[in-house]
């Protein structure tokens, strides 16, 4: 393998080497230091004067005697069945204590998106055991959503349960979870192995964990890695396979940190212009292919800067993905836990995957009532703080506590309550008992009188 000591400048986690031979991009190097160390690093950019090199650790020690040497590879993670049950670092090495992973395959890392005539049309009901999301937002196999929160909600432990409860209901196919962090803090990943050791969730996950003082470079391989992770489960072992990221904004940040280095003409806010491509090479390698019994999933946390859905980042996550899921710093304000706002939420999968023949014949007349009802609820708030309680009409008093109502029954739960889509659609049907009937105007008469409690119990009668 041939060296070079060819390094020109030293910038941020960049190197930049001159004269070398062609080289590829993506290619993997290793730079020995002065004292015999080598560290790993990637090509990010190569032309016929300059290659730039992005360094997976610290740049410190790097100096212009250090050499150079180009793997003539790319990045591949080394994939088998025996990974469930691990704790990977965010470059893919052990972090359990336990032995290298022995690998069936090699892959390389960067993947590639479904071909779109390829893909099967999601249509098998997720449970994940939260209301405000089987009920009104319902997950799909093989769709991606993202979820929208803000510094210092409870995101993490909403992924956590996400991760802990999610399963098929009354499927016996094997189901996974690929867990990925990134750019958390120690007590963070405490948090994290902790709650999947004592719930026993690790036996069937992998996890990924890339902290706040590790390289940024670091923090772009470990999602590719978690997604090659979860298309080798789900491809080629037929598993369905749910991959949770996390925090995809601190991905971002490190792109535009990358950029910065690279002196790039920066775009939105200082954000590279290609980060709608980038997150769309992530994101698109969620689905389901034709003739493959796997899926892959994915459920991406990312978190608003400023709690502005028009940062960049959530803007163009939402250009890319079926929808959002959003958590709302008012609820959790009120101290109701998962403070999921079921009004900017939106699943556009949701009606392939409810109904008739995956949960129940009233879901989605169910779905829209409720949150027909505590939208306009919702909106009363307003109008009492101007007017007053006192001047509203009975109609209007009875939707306001309706959205009270909602919130302390529907949306509120424990981090460790499971309901099933029943237990759901039943805790709605009983909502709605409190609003007169002829007030149910977008369920159809057959549902309301075969499910709606006051009928059910002159039935039982």
């Amino acid at each position: 393998m041939k060296e070079y000591r060819t390094i020109s400048k030293i910038a941020g986690p960049l190197i930049f080497v001159e004269k070398t031979e062609p080289v590829g991009y993506s290619e993997l190097v290793n730079i020995v230091l002065s004292d015999g160390t080598i560290k790993r690093g990637q090509v990010l950019d190569t032309s016929d004067e300059i290659v730039v090199v992005q360094v997976f650790e610290t740049t410190t020690g790097i100096g212009k005697d250090s050499g150079v040497r180009f793997a003539g590879e790319t990045i591949k993670m080394p994939v088998s069945k025996n990974m469930l049950g691990r704790i990977l670092s965010g470059s893919g090495k052990p972090k359990d204590g336990g032995p290298e992973i022995v690998p069936e395959k090699r892959l390389d890392i960067i993947g590639a998106a479904i071909n779109p005539y390829a893909r099967a049309l999601p249509e098998d009901f997720i449970q994940t055991g939260i209301s405000t999301i089987d009920g009104t937002n319902t997950i799909v196999r093989g769709q991606k959503l993202p979820i929208f929160s803000g510094s210092g909600l409870p995101h993490n432990q909403i992924a956590l349960q996400i991760a802990r409860q999610s399963k098929v209901p009354g499927s016996t196919e094997e189901f996974a979870v690929v867990f990925a962090a990134m750019g958390i803090t120690k007590e963070e990943e405490n948090v994290f192995m902790q709650d999947f050791e004592r719930t026993g969730a690790l036996e069937r996950a992998v996890v990924f964990l890339n902290l706040a003082d590790d390289p940024a470079v670091e923090r772009i391989i470990t999602p590719r890695l978690a997604l090659t992770t979860a298309e080798y489960l789900a491809f080629e072992l037929d598993m369905h396979v749910l991959v949770i990221l996390t925090d995809m904004t601190n991905y971002c940040e490190a792109l535009r940190q990358i950029g910065a280095a690279r002196e790039e003409v920066p775009g939105r806010r200082g954000y590279p212009g290609y980060m709608y491509t980038d997150l769309a090479c992530i994101y698109e390698r969620a689905g389901i292919i034709k003739g493959k019994k796997g899926s892959v999933t994915q459920i991406s946390i990312l978190t608003m800067p400023g709690d502005d859905i028009t940062h960049p980042i959530p803007d163009l996550s939402g250009y890319i993905t079926e929808g959002q899921i959003v958590v709302n710093r008012e609820l959790h304000r009120k101290g109701i836990y998962p403070p999921i706002n079921v009004l900017p939420s939106l699943s556009r999968l949701m009606n392939l995957g409810i109904g008739e023949g995956h949960t129940r014949e009233d879901h989605k007349k169910v779905s829209d009532q409720l949150y027909a009802a505590y939208a306009e609820g919702n909106d009363l708030r307003g109008l009492v703080a101007i007017v007053g309680k006192d001047a509203l009409s009975e109609r209007d008093r009875m939707f306001l506590e309706f959205a009270d109502l909602f919130e302390d029954r529907f949306v509120r739960q424990g981090a460790d309550e499971d309901r099933s889509i029943e237990g759901t659609l039943d805790l709605s049907w009983d909502l709605l008992a409190h609003l007169p009937e002829e007030q149910l105007v977008r369920i159809d008469r057959d549902l309301i009188h075969k499910y709606h409690p006051n009928h059910r119990r002159k039935a039982e009668e």
